[in-house]
């Protein structure tokens, strides 16, 4: 079992800045990926970001490449995604997630589940 908790979501202007968080406990992490996924009102989860936890490929949605950094740090179990120039459209309550099947943008591939943090971007 792998339990995931999502922090730093918030309210902030368009054009600003927010790091989410993604801490893991549970079992080991060698063989999980984590993504980043996110759910407007009135629309389906969509993919965001992804990282492999033994590697560093990293994977991104076109609508936040050059915007939007995920990472991680192994020594804490967290993943990170830093959030950058927010636009009003990334407002979504944003979940992580994690898989041993590698960085996927399919969410079916994604075994457990965090319970989400909220993203607001006022313009």
């Amino acid at each position: 079992q792998v339990q995931l908790v999502e922090s730093g979501g918030g309210l902030v202007q368009a054009g600003g800045s927010l790091r989410l968080s993604c801490a893991a406990s549970g079992r080991t992490f060698s063989n999980y990926a984590i993504g980043w996924f996110r759910q407007a009102p009135g629309k389906e989860r969509e993919f965001v970001a992804a990282i492999g936890w033994n590697d560093f490929n990293t994977a991104y949605a076109d609508s936040v490449k050059g915007r939007f950094t995920i990472s991680r740090d192994n020594a804490k179990n967290t993943v990170y995604l830093q959030m950058d120039s927010l636009k009003p459209e990334d407002t979504a309550a944003y979940y992580c997630a994690a898989s041993n099947k590698g960085p996927q943008a399919l969410a079916v591939s994604y075994k457990y589940w965090g319970q989400g943090t909220q993203v607001t971007v006022s313009s």
